[in-house]
């Protein structure tokens, strides 16, 4: 069954365009990583002082995405994000789901 890796982050406000563009332009190297389905950046609701986002993963297996975040893509993907620190107001949140049910069009 799919797995789903996501990672929140409160981005103060004003840092959006920002934080997007820090994102458009990585070299996230996702797509050369065996297990790999899909990715999407995910704009949420505003807040007083920030505005939530969450990067969401599928990935084939649970196993598939582990094995993603021991490898050189993985490093070179994270690379520098440390300096990116001050788009957002404390460290991302992950979650991570193993999936139970899905439902596709037929």
């Amino acid at each position: 069954m799919p797995f789903i890796a996501m990672n929140r982050f409160r981005v103060a406000l004003g840092n959006e365009a920002e934080f997007e563009q820090v994102w458009a332009s990585r070299d996230s190297r996702l797509r050369e990583v065996p297990g790999f389905v899909a990715f999407h950046l995910l704009r949420g609701p505003a807040a007083e002082d920030h505005v939530l986002y969450a990067s969401h993963t599928t990935w084939r297996s649970r196993e598939d995405f582990e094995n993603w975040t021991r490898s050189e893509a993985f490093r070179a993907a994270h690379r520098g994000a440390g300096e990116r620190k001050p788009l957002y107001i404390g460290p991302p949140q992950f979650e991570g789901f193993d999936s139970v049910q899905t439902l596709l069009p037929e």
